[in-house]
């Protein structure tokens, strides 16, 4: 796991644009410095084209996130079609599987089921209903949350963009997997249920 993932806090931007297809995001620290940048570098003509009709959720994705510093390739997480619930897998620097999102049918607010390579149960990754604000659980004891930053008026009416915060409890081990992980599925979250 690369050691970027060991710090605790990261806010994520989403670009703002009229009439895009990608989506891009760039990741800071608690300082305002730029750590990575997340891109959909490989769009596909009819999947650009779906991305502005009702079926966009349905569409793939393929989000390359890379290390601003080294240019490097830290972080994988992609989609195929979906008909009636997600399946994200999220792949560390080295293009391996760390692990597979899930999402829930039938929830309010939004759930996944956060898996290991083998499809073990890790963590869950539940909304509320009521707001933007989502939380990692495992065993009952929350390891990290995700809360949408307001942008302002004019963004919030008029894009889609998104700005959020992603605070992962110090208590979760710096070398664990789960870190990984959980940044993957703040940007699932994003492309799945907020889309």
């Amino acid at each position: 796991m690369h050691l970027i993932f060991q710090k605790n806090t990261f806010f994520v931007k989403e670009h703002i644009g009229m009439f895009k297809a990608a989506s891009n995001y760039d990741i800071y620290d608690e300082h305002k410095n730029l750590l990575l940048e997340c891109r959909e570098p490989n769009l596909g003509f009819f999947t650009k084209l779906l991305r502005f009709s009702k079926y966009k959720n349905m569409t793939p994705f393929e989000v390359i996130v890379t290390d601003v510093a080294s240019g490097l390739p830290v972080l994988r997480v992609e989609k195929g079609v979906s008909w009636f619930r997600s399946i994200v897998r999220a792949y560390d620097e080295n293009d391996q599987l760390q692990g597979i999102f899930r999402q829930r049918l039938l929830t309010i607010g939004g759930k996944f089921d956060i898996l290991d390579e083998n499809e073990v149960l890790k963590c869950q990754l539940k909304g509320k209903w009521t707001s933007w604000e989502f939380s990692f659980e495992q065993d009952g004891r929350q390891l990290a949350q995700v809360t949408k930053k307001w942008a302002g008026i004019g963004k919030e009416m008029f894009t889609s963009a998104d700005n959020y915060v992603v605070a992962i409890d110090p208590i979760l081990p710096a070398q664990d997997d789960l870190r990984l992980l959980i940044l993957a599925a703040a940007l699932c979250i994003d492309k799945v249920l907020k889309e």
